[in-house]
């Protein structure tokens, strides 16, 4: 078989109802919507979640805690990650970002101390694990907070 004998199964694509296109279609005059009410209008319907004017679910539900609108979000990154780096680099959240160890910085880049780090560096971040500091030191590198 070849890409371009490739089609769909037989039935699996049928064509769009027609609807309103006359008595003679088997669809035409209230375009089976039926006869009054709110649905058969233009515009009418009910919104998702609506159950008829009953206390709808969302909202008989508890609801519990709360979410801290101060709340910081840290990019993390393991240390064993920065062994892709040349002895002697200076790691800042831009060449972290460039290298596609980090999407983006958030409200900063958290260094974890995951794994074991072989290289010698100076790494610039915005927080660090004690963990962490202390293998970036032991490798003979520095651990600066930005």
């Amino acid at each position: 078989m070849k890409l371009h004998e490739l089609k769909p199964a037989d039935g699996a694509k049928t064509r769009g109802k027609r609807v309103g296109r006359g008595i003679g279609s088997g669809s035409g005059k209230t375009s089976g919507r039926g006869h009054k009410g709110q649905k058969s209008r233009s515009g009418g319907g009910v919104r998702p979640g609506f159950e008829g004017g009953q206390m709808p679910l969302y909202r008989r539900i508890p609801k519990r805690g709360f979410t801290n609108i101060f709340k910081k979000v840290y990019s993390t990154i393991n240390v064993e990650k920065l062994n892709m780096f040349e002895d002697g680099t200076e790691v800042t959240p831009e060449l972290l970002i460039d290298a596609g160890l980090v999407k983006k910085v958030q409200d900063g880049i958290k260094i974890l101390g995951n794994g074991d780090l072989n290289k010698r560096l100076t790494v610039k971040s915005h927080k660090f694990t004690r963990s962490a500091a202390e293998k970036i030191e032991a490798a003979g590198g520095k651990a600066e907070v930005i």
